[in-house]
């Protein structure tokens, strides 16, 4: 990808405000084609727990090929991926919560404009429809919920000797891959059920997304290497894994953002909660595959807060079908608890 660098250099314009520009651009680019697979074989939950993550999630991946190649010391995917989940669990989900609402079930305009839930009647066939819809949504919601504990709570256990090393790695990667091969099977029975495929414009779309993540990695190895050239500051080595893990949940944000007022409260959910799959366990356990990571001394404050975060979209999901507002005040006040526990060293 050097000829892409070397187009910018020739133009003047190779600054950190440049390729953050990129970044952003290709993630927009891959937000884009993510709207047709919703009409190519995926449905909302599908989209959100395996599409969207690896779009979102690719600069994640792409962090760790970088740090192999010597541009970072091993403790920053630790922090990278921290970051990277606390800030979808908390900051990211509690403003579309303070603002649109994260209501799993949306409520339907009755015949007085008034917001009622669909009914079930021989007259309204399709209120039944749209009610288990709802149902399995937040089912799939909560079992996507359930993994993020699962997976948080093993590298709390595996990290008790202060690493994560090879065969922690191995353990990781493989509970990462399992729970990716339950989600591929369910999608392919929700296909056969609603008889469904995936088109050709489907395979169109990936390729598509490919472009956008070779700008990604053009666009993340230039500011890794620059940061690393920084030794003073706050934008500086030091802070490699903060700055990388803020910049790449950016493209999340955005994903909350869109479709908090698009009203499609089940993918908000699902993109952020499948993001974090992988940076926990799935990075963290690739690159323990090929060298041990120290914890950083914020780990045990970041797993505790995101268990915590975990317990309470799971009680506002499955109790009230929705994140209230008082629910996002708590979870910012614990985004700030975090920031400062870690950044306060």
């Amino acid at each position: 990808m050097n000829f892409i660098v070397q187009s910018i250099d020739a133009t003047g314009l190779a600054n950190p405000f440049t390729f953050i520009l990129i970044f952003l651009g290709a993630s927009m680019l891959m937000i884009w084609r993510l709207n047709s697979v919703l009409d190519h074989g995926l449905e909302g939950t599908a989209l959100g727990t395996l599409v969207m993550p690896y779009c979102s999630g690719l600069g994640n991946l792409i962090f760790v090929y970088i740090l192999l190649n010597g541009q970072g010391e091993a403790r920053e995917i630790m922090t990278n991926c921290l970051v990277n989940n606390t800030t979808n669990l908390t900051l990211i989900l509690a403003i579309p919560a303070l603002i649109w609402g994260l209501n799993m079930a949306p409520a339907v305009a009755g015949a007085e404009g008034k917001a009622s839930k669909p009914k079930r009647s021989k007259k309204n066939p399709k209120g039944e429809k749209v009610e288990t819809e709802q149902r399995l949504s937040r089912l799939s919601l909560l079992l996507t919920l359930a993994a993020v504990a699962f997976f948080t709570g093993a590298v709390w256990a595996l990290g008790q000797d202060g690493y994560i090393d090879f065969n922690d790695g191995l353990v990781l990667v493989g509970l990462f891959l399992f729970w990716q091969c339950f989600q591929v099977f369910d999608v392919l029975k929700h296909n056969v059920r609603q008889r469904r495929s995936f088109s050709l414009l489907f395979y169109a779309d990936l390729a598509i997304l490919f472009v956008g993540a070779a700008l990604l990695y053009v666009s993340l190895d230039w500011l890794v290497l620059w940061l690393t050239t920084q030794k003073t500051g706050f934008l500086s080595a030091q802070n490699l894994g903060w700055l990388s893990g803020w910049l790449m949940v950016l493209p999340n944000a955005i994903l909350a953002i869109y479709y908090s007022i698009r009203g499609r409260a089940d993918i908000v959910y699902t993109s952020q909660i499948g993001d974090g799959h992988i940076c926990i366990p799935l990075c963290i356990g690739l690159f323990a595959l090929y060298q041990p990571i120290p914890l950083p001394t914020f780990f045990q404050t970041s797993i505790t807060i995101l268990l915590g975060a975990t317990v309470l979209h799971v009680l506002a999901v499955l109790i009230l079908g929705r994140l209230p507002r008082w629910a996002g005040w708590l979870l910012l006040v614990a985004y700030a608890w975090f920031v400062y526990t870690g950044l306060a060293r």
